[in-house]
């Protein structure tokens, strides 16, 4: 069992930053591969950007390739999305996600993970 919290999430002017942290516990954290998705109202929860276990293979979703960064320190047991230049269509439920995984790989949808965090509140104004 993995056991996921996010936090950092808050409301922010366009073009402004927020960093979103996922604190997992319950398995050894280098042993699994995370991802963060979003799910706005109204609309089907999507996939944002994905880090194998290690921190060296990253995926990102176009709609945030080159204004977010996700990164980890498995050290302590944290996962990390870096957003800039935010935009009023990033308004979202931002969720970390989790499987456990003994390959290098990054997985990039829903079906794919097997933990989930309750999610955090991301608003940006125009």
């Amino acid at each position: 069992q993995v056991q996921l919290v996010e936090s950092g999430g808050g409301l922010v002017q366009a073009g402004g930053s927020l960093r979103l942290s996922c604190g997992g516990s319950g398995r050894t954290f280098s042993s699994i591969a995370m991802g963060w998705f979003r799910q706005a109202p109204g609309k089907e929860r999507e996939f944002v950007a994905a880090i194998n276990w290690s921190g060296a293979r990253t995926y990102y979703a176009d709609s945030v390739k080159g204004r977010f960064t996700i990164s980890r320190d498995n050290a302590k047991n944290t996962m990390y999305l870096q957003m800039n230049s935010l935009k009023p269509e990033d308004t979202a439920v931002y969720y970390c996600a989790a499987r456990i995984v003994s390959t290098l790989a990054v997985f990039t949808t829903i079906r794919q993970y097997d933990y989930w965090g309750q999610g955090t509140q991301v608003t940006v104004s125009s």
